[in-house]
């Protein structure tokens, strides 16, 4: 199951250091030992991956306190 992630304007976004713009990659998110398939935003080419505010506090918040609760 892939987590959809709303990446409006993602491609303006550059990587701070290596000034390279970011590509959406699927990544693996892991947690607790579980891991989540998601598309993100990737550096091509230090391969740095941007967590959207958005996502670490809403949706991923969400699945850690799922995770913890069992």
């Amino acid at each position: 199951m892939s987590h959809k992630v709303d990446l409006v304007g993602v491609e303006k976004w550059m990587c701070a250091c290596c000034k390279c713009a970011l590509e959406i990659r699927k990544v693996s998110v892991g947690y607790m030992g579980s891991k989540f398939p998601v598309d993100l935003p990737v550096c091509p080419k230090c391969g740095q991956v941007y967590v959207p505010e958005a996502l670490a506090t809403g949706k991923m918040a969400e699945v850690e306190k799922t995770l913890e609760d069992k």
